[in-house]
């Protein structure tokens, strides 16, 4: 896709899916888009930042987002994250709220979830672009075929990983996901979503970030520091 570097580890399962017409119109619809002078997040180049951070081989935990944060100097390609600087959108403000009083660590005050990243956390978001100030203004245009097979890819792998699964946009993706349907030796964690209209719907309490580390730590695949301070 222009403007983007397949991570060589994703290779062997995009190039297919990437070669496909659907991929393909894609690719012609974003450069159009940004041809007619709209705002795309997160910009060329940080698109498949989330792969590129997250080799398959290394991948322990998929986190799955629904699309990117539409405000400027948000997205950088990793669902749920910020840069360091960067306010913390009220999602990933809930999402640190759970991890303290699951984990016992301090609140980030830096968005940047770049370490769980390099750890095996895949932060994979369905579709991974957005047009500024319009939320879920990319879906169905043809992303959808290259998260599934992501995601199908880990679902693939013989070494067991956590699915975390917030509100209905990733468990309807995990369930397009014909390896994730019937799940045998992966764990697949689903609560709402972290949003404030949802958290105390039975995000808050959930305890996705023990559970994980508990699961890897049983299977022997060690477990993650979800510490970011």
């Amino acid at each position: 896709m222009a403007g983007e570097s397949l991570p060589e580890s994703w290779r062997g399962v995009l190039e297919p899916v990437l070669a496909a017409p659907e991929a393909r119109r894609l690719g012609g619809w974003l450069t159009a888009e940004e041809a007619a002078g709209k705002a795309i997040y997160p910009p060329r180049g940080e698109r498949l930042a989330a792969l590129a951070l997250t080799p398959l081989e290394t991948v322990r935990c998929v986190i799955l987002g629904q699309d990117p944060y539409h405000g400027a100097g948000q997205a950088h390609g990793l669902a749920f994250s910020v840069r360091a600087g960067v306010p913390l959108p009220p999602s990933l403000v809930n999402i640190f709220k759970e991890l303290a009083a699951d984990c016992g660590v301090p609140v980030p005050r830096c968005g940047d979830l770049s370490p769980w990243a390099r750890q095996g956390v895949l932060l994979l978001n369905n579709t991974l672009t957005v047009e500024a100030g319009k939320a879920g203004s990319h879906a169905g245009r043809g992303w959808d075929a290259i998260t599934d097979a992501c995601v199908a890819a880990v679902a693939a792998r013989a070494e067991p990983s956590v699915f975390i699964l917030w509100g209905s946009h990733a468990r309807k993706k995990a369930s397009r996901v014909r390896e994730l349907a019937r799940p045998s030796h992966h764990l697949v964690l689903s609560s709402p979503h972290p949003s404030p209209l949802s958290a105390h719907s039975g995000f808050f309490g959930s305890r996705p970030f023990s559970q994980t580390n508990a699961f890897l730590a049983a299977n022997g695949r060690g477990t993650i520091d979800w510490r970011l301070e």
